[in-house]
């Protein structure tokens, strides 16, 4: 069982922002205030009340059961899980499974589904920063070149947005859908049905929406561009930072391919360093069953499926020591709501709260049958 209790800052000049002081852990009407209450003090604080219970009630566990809390998620876990890890590994310990934080249960999450759908990451992306840089003459601007610096660099960004990688409804996205496919509405549950004809028109809908077309596309975002430090003078060097979210199966070699054919400017210079995605997890297993009818006993109204999960977690530093890592954070939560694990006015519900804490216990009853 494993979580992290360090939080992302709040933004400086946001706190007024903030209907709760950001650090308050106010209880207002039903809900509890604060950075870190849903990201993930509430996983940390859930499993070590259901640890509690459990031990009031003389409960003892058929299998050991290890607790594993990250101080450093959020820049990386490097210092924390990586470091549990390497000492577990050290000791010749190795689990059948460990549950992180991940995906939540989400209402309005997947199209034809009028259920809420609670997704349990299987694997979550590679996480790559490519640096594209150019260097040269600069001289004046009153006597420009037809391409400068800046321009070549903008040129390759906008051939990247173009192309980009191709789209393949595989692996655990494909899982997703085979999951929540039977509670569709009759038109999409006959497309899913038959996907070996519709999933070239299932792969285009996809691809249509941000969120669903990370789910089956290595995804490229250029993020930070740096040029110039003078506007009568054309710079001499020019770069451009991109972050890109890999799919299992892609590796950072294939990155740097597919970036400079795509560019086609052998000039520009292009690095990428960063992770590849995590191994995938078995769905079929008693472990991946056991947190689903966990998940199934707090939420009866849930859909439990595998997914992939976008962001990056500690869970991927435990592949080395255990089967499978999966990663499941159980509040039923909004989009609006996702939009506040690293925003202002981060919250959740009491109610959601208490069921983390049902969850954590079922899920220790089951996994240490």
């Amino acid at each position: 069982m494993t979580s992290h209790y360090d939080v992302v800052p709040v933004l400086s000049g946001t706190e007024g922002n903030w209907e709760q002081q950001p650090f308050s852990g106010a209880v207002v009407e039903g809900k509890i205030w604060g950075r870190g209450t849903l990201d993930d003090k509430i996983s940390v604080i859930g499993m070590l009340e259901a640890a509690e219970q459990l031990l009031k009630q003389g409960f003892k566990p058929e299998r050991d059961m290890y607790f594993m809390f990250g101080f450093d998620e959020e820049i990386g876990g490097n210092e924390g899980a990586l470091a549990i890890a390497d000492l577990m590994q050290e000791r010749g310990i190795t689990f059948e499974f460990v549950l992180d934080e991940g995906g939540a249960i989400v209402e309005e999450m997947v199209p034809g589904v009028d259920k809420p759908v609670g997704v349990v990451g299987i694997s979550e992306k590679g996480s790559a920063t490519a640096e594209l840089t150019i260097e040269g003459s600069g001289g004046h601007s009153s006597q420009p070149k037809n391409r400068t610096n800046i321009g070549r660099i903008a040129s390759a960004i906008a051939k990247l947005e173009e192309t980009q990688f191709k789209g393949d409804l595989k692996g655990p996205g494909e899982d997703l859908f085979e999951f929540v496919a039977p509670e569709m509405n009759l038109g999409m549950k006959y497309v899913f049905a038959n996907k070996f004809i519709f999933e070239p028109i299932i792969e285009k809908i996809l691809l249509g929406q941000p969120a669903s077309a990370a789910l089956i596309r290595t995804t490229i975002a250029p993020t930070i561009f740096q040029a110039g430090e003078q506007y009568n003078a054309l710079p001499e060097k020019a770069s451009a930072l991109i972050n890109l979210r890999l799919m299992p199966g892609d590796s950072l070699d294939d990155v740097k391919s597919f970036i400079k054919k795509t560019i086609e400017d052998d000039e520009i210079n292009v690095t990428v360093s960063g992770n590849e995605a995590s191994s995938v997890s078995s769905i079929d297993s008693w472990q991946f069953k056991a947190i689903q009818q966990a998940a199934r006993n707090v939420y009866s109204e849930a859909v439990i499926a595998p997914y992939l999960m976008f962001a990056g977690s500690d869970a991927r530093h435990y592949d080395k020591v255990s089967e499978n890592t999966y990663r499941f954070l159980p509040v039923q939560i909004t989009s609006e709501d996702l939009n506040r694990m690293h925003g202002t006015n981060e919250r959740v519900s009491v109610d959601n709260y208490v069921n983390a804490i049902k969850f954590y216990i079922e899920v220790m009853k089951e996994g240490a049958k």
